[in-house]
This record gives C-alpha cells, structure tokens and sequence, in this order.
C-alpha cells in the first residue's frame, strides 16, 4: 500500500461528477496520475450508495497502481468500507477526533478550516493530517463560499506542524502566490479537470511546484 506520507504535498485533484460523468472518472483521474498527481480525492454528493462504493474502491486501485493515495470526501463509512487512504471533514462533519479513533493512525484525515486559524489549531490537536483553508478565489465548485486571505496561510506555516491545503479557484495562474505564502498542497478540481487534456492541465499546474524549489 502505498505511504500516505509521502503524498501530503503537491497538487491535490478533486473530482465532480458533472466534469466526469460515468467512466470518464476513470480516464480523468488516471490522465492526472500519469501527469504525477499523487493525492485525487473522491468527491460525489448523489445519494446512489453502491455507485459510490463501486467508484471508490476502483479510485482506490487505480491510485495505487500509480502510488497515489485516494480520500473521500466528507464519508467516513465509505472510506472505511472502500479501503480508501484517507477522508476530508468538513466542520458539520463527523469530528476529526472521532474519525481517527475509527479509523485508526495510518489512515489521511484531512479537515476543512476555512479562514480560521483556530480551527486548524483544533484539528491538528484532534490528529488531523492535514488542514485546508480557501476559498481564495471564486470558485465554481463552491460560488458561496466565504473568502480567505492569504494571511491565513502565513500564520498556518508559522503556527501548525501539519502541512496546509489551499483550495477555491485554484489555477496555473494563481497558485504560485498561494505556494508562496506558505501552502503545502493546492487542491484543484475545475481547473484540473475542465478539459479534454487534464494530462496537459495537470503538467501545468504541477509545474509551479518545479518553480517553487
């Protein structure tokens, strides 16, 4: 299996269903692996459990043929029951603390901070493996969004010892000033995945990372 460890940095793709309908999922999401993407998290709001499961668990093998890691989003049943590396919470969310007690310490636990420093606190302190701040442009995965600043990332790398997620409206263009105020991952969905070329997308965006060392 692969070490979630390892994969805690770089370009963070996440999934929509209406970017990638049906066995589209599939070929996307390997298009971006082939590119060197190393974290896709599995995000899918329809209420049909098995295709869900069936989804998950095929991400999850894809992943790590790959050396990739797969987290789902919000579900921690369907992390469990997928074998899936991880899952992301969001603050209505089952807490951090008790996913990690049921899903045990080698297990991604990621956790949704928005703007809020303290709230990163609270989830590094309840063993989150990470926290995710944004949105720091307009988003079309989430319009409603509140806004962050770029401040909050600077006080994330002066503060917390768990790596930083920036996420809403993310961009080849953008995310180089998000890289240099301190965020660790930059989570990307439509700008990843909007394209008949996400391998193309994704060289792209993997490309500030090169720019960043």
């Amino acid at each position: 299996m692969t070490n979630p460890v390892t994969t805690l940095h770089g370009l963070y793709g996440i999934t929509d269903a209406t970017l990638l309908p049906d066995a589209r999922l599939f070929t996307g999401v390997e298009q971006a692996l082939q590119a060197g993407v190393r974290l896709i998290q599995y995000r899918n709001k329809s209420g049909d459990a098995r295709k869900r499961l069936l989804e998950a668990r095929q991400l999850v093998a894809l992943c790590e043929h790959y050396s990739g890691c797969l987290i789902i989003n919000d579900d921690v049943q369907l992390c469990r029951d997928s074998g899936a590396h991880g899952v992301h919470l969001g603050q209505t969310d089952t807490p951090v603390d008790v996913a990690r007690h049921e899903l045990g310490s080698a297990i991604i636990i990621g956790a949704t901070c928005h703007q809020d420093i303290a709230l990163a606190h609270k989830a590094q302190e309840m063993g989150a493996s990470y926290v995710a701040f944004g949105r720091f442009f307009p988003s079309f995965t989430k319009p409603g969004a509140p806004a962050a600043d770029l401040s909050v990332l600077q006080a994330a790398k002066e503060q917390l010892t768990v790596p930083t997620v920036a996420i809403g409206g993310v961009n080849a263009e953008n995310g180089a000033s998000l890289l240099a105020s301190g965020a660790n991952m930059l989570a990307v969905a439509h700008s990843l995945f909007a394209t008949n070329d996400i391998k193309a997308n994704a060289e792209s965006l993997l490309n500030l990372f090169q720019q960043q060392r």
